[in-house]
């Protein structure tokens, strides 16, 4: 292994170039790994190093006149590193009384994990209910103190961290000069989400697949209206069930079938309790939301809407929410009508009530726009849409990882989401439908598991949820939805939303600055998407040049083809937002788009 030797100027400090490349060397490392030459770093004669000093403080630099800054301050710097998450030391925890940890190193996990084995002790067995958590592991990478304490040469004197309400004590982030945007109103970036009930940075920590480097450079993942990422207590929730608990679930008599029926029937009593259902057994386990949408339409859809009846959707809506109607309405005669939308991208209330009349038999309408992020007003299109006698079904797949949804409030007939979009596995989504309507409707897919009696002359159905789940379901992944929601709810909707409004205002206020870029989809009410054009560039190129520096974004028309075509486009960049994203990644996002603006 290479010997490197620290160069030290002649006030006895170490050179800052020299620290700056043996920084960005711990960061290239992936978790797990040994940092090239970390374990040979020769420091400074003793006698001509001097004791640790703290590093220079700066003013920010003041705003120009627009309250932005010059183009130069958008300049992202040579390994530039402001992405990459705060990673405490990992230190052993002393077991518990019971085997386990003391403590979680995670920071919204349970430090008292439901099963014993994930903790050390092999007598722990599944207990029935809700409470199914694993205790996460730890990735074991440096902390920033033992790191600034290392690349000053002497890790025996650690460096006291700043306070965590504090101003910022350096103009370095790790010895590489970051520039940053000037605050967006009420949002203080250095301090954010701690005033929103969480630190961002130790939530990053749960993520694992947020320390990965995409072209070199650290992943900033702005892609969530796409997927989202899943947390370590989710991974080893799944990890667990394979290990301890896999089996076909209901009506077997051995002790793995108990395990996976237990496990499976919680995370359906944590679904109702996360969206406010009445009852478990108005949840169905589905693929996803464009699974449960079809569901809706091939049982309650085709047996109460005919020929000269009317569906209403909107113009926001998913294909997902127009193609099965589209399909239905062909097979019995019935006709779509869609409610438009204004400049901003909000529907316009006073055109849907014209809409509505005795032949409205369902309003089917997305609560959160994935192309614009608009959020729609569904508590009143509901309440109309009952005042004239019809069903109304909400897809949620968009709003339930930012807003906190309750579905006897809102007075939902139907309610659609994606695990995938908060945090879950792929694969697996919900219907939930009130009782009387699920009872009433016939089921959808025939096999096992939905069945009662079956004889060669009749077949006797269970009733719901059961009646619509034929076959063996995405039993783990139903599974790894529970540990999703135990994860958000310890965060708090509350908190996300507010902590992702705010940094939705600030990344706003950074992309308004960029020469020529047009920003699609401006609504008051929005949740974290934003779509935009940037001139002489087709949307491809431009997350071609993102990715280039690690930035994911979608590019297209996002499956919403009519609402871009209301604004005359096919296709739009789409960055969009999670509580795991950082002003410091918008900041690289904006500094991108600047460059390619000045081209």
């Amino acid at each position: 292994m290479t010997i490197q030797t620290l160069t030290s100027k002649p006030d006895g400090l170490p050179d800052v170039a020299d620290l700056a490349r043996l920084a960005n060397a711990f960061f290239s490392a992936l978790p797990g790994e040994t940092p090239p030459d970390s374990g040979s770093l020769t420091p400074p004669s003793p006698a001509a190093a001097p004791a640790v000093q703290p590093l220079p403080a700066s003013a920010p630099a003041p705003a120009a006149g627009s309250g932005l800054r010059d183009d130069a301050a958008y300049a992202v710097p040579q390994g530039y590193a402001a992405a990459v998450p705060q990673l405490a030391a990992a230190q052993p925890s002393a077991p518990s009384a019971g085997g386990a940890p003391a403590s979680s190193p995670y920071y919204f996990v349970s430090e008292a994990g439901r099963y014993g084995e994930l903790a050390g002790s092999t007598q722990a067995a599944p207990l029935p209910g809700v409470d199914d958590r694993v205790t996460a592991q730890s990735f074991g990478l440096p902390g920033e103190d033992f790191l600034r304490s290392l690349l000053l040469a002497d890790s025996r004197q650690p460096v006291a961290p700043a306070s965590p309400a504090a101003a910022p004590t350096s103009q370095y982030y790790f010895l590489e000069p970051v520039t940053r945007l000037d605050k967006a109103p009420d949002f203080d970036r250095h301090v954010a989400s701690r005033q929103h009930g969480f630190d961002v940075n130790a939530v990053r920590r749960d993520f694992p697949i947020l320390a990965e480097r995409v072209n070199g450079k650290p992943l900033i993942w702005l892609d969530n209206a796409a997927t989202t990422h899943k947390p370590q207590s989710v991974i080893d929730r799944i990890s667990y069930f394979y290990q301890h608990e896999n089996s076909n679930i209901h009506r077997a008599a051995h002790e793995l079938a108990a395990r996976a029926t237990d496990a499976y029937e919680a995370a359906r009593n944590k679904v109702a309790r996360f969206i406010g259902a009445g009852s478990p057994d108005e949840i169905i386990f589905v693929r996803g939301a464009t699974e449960a949408i079809n569901l809706v339409a091939n049982t309650w859809g085709q047996q109460n809407v005919g020929a000269g009846d009317e569906i209403i959707v909107s113009n926001l809506e998913h294909h997902a929410n127009i193609v099965p109607w589209q399909q239905l309405a062909a097979r019995v005669g019935a006709r779509i009508r869609v409610i438009p939308v204004d400049d901003s991208g909000q529907i316009l209330l006073d055109e849907y009530r014209k809409l509505l009349n005795s032949r409205t038999k369902l309003v089917a309408i997305t609560q959160v726009s994935n192309a614009l992020g608009t959020v729609t007003p569904v508590a009143e299109v509901i309440a109309l849409a009952h005042a004239a006698g019809a069903r109304v079904l909400v897809d949620g797949a968009q709003s339930v990882s930012h807003l906190r949804v309750n579905v006897q409030a809102l007075d939902a007939d139907f309610f659609v989401f994606s695990g995938h979009k908060v945090f879950a596995p792929t694969g697996i989504g919900v219907v939930y439908g009130k009782a009387a309507l699920l009872d009433s409707m016939p089921p959808w897919q025939g096999g096992g598991n939905m069945i009662a009696d079956v004889t060669f002359e009749k077949t006797l159905y269970q009733p719901a949820p059961n009646k619509f789940e034929a076959g063996t379901g995405n039993i783990a992944d139903a599974v790894g939805l529970g540990a999703a929601i135990d994860y958000v709810e310890r965060i708090g909707l509350d908190n996300i939303a507010r902590y992702e409004h705010d940094l939705l205002v600030y990344a706003t206020h950074g992309l308004q600055g960029v020469p020529g870029l047009r920003l699609i989809g401006t609504a008051a009410n929005k949740a974290s998407v934003l779509s935009f054009v940037l001139p002489g560039y087709r949307t491809e190129e431009v997350g071609r040049a993102l990715n280039q520096e690690g930035i994911a974004v979608r590019s297209g028309h996002h499956c919403a083809q009519p609402i871009l075509r209301r604004f005359g486009l096919e296709a739009t960049v789409r960055p969009s937002l999670a509580f795991y994203n950082t002003c410091e990644e918008v900041d690289t996002l904006v500094a991108v788009l600047h460059r390619l603006a000045r081209r």
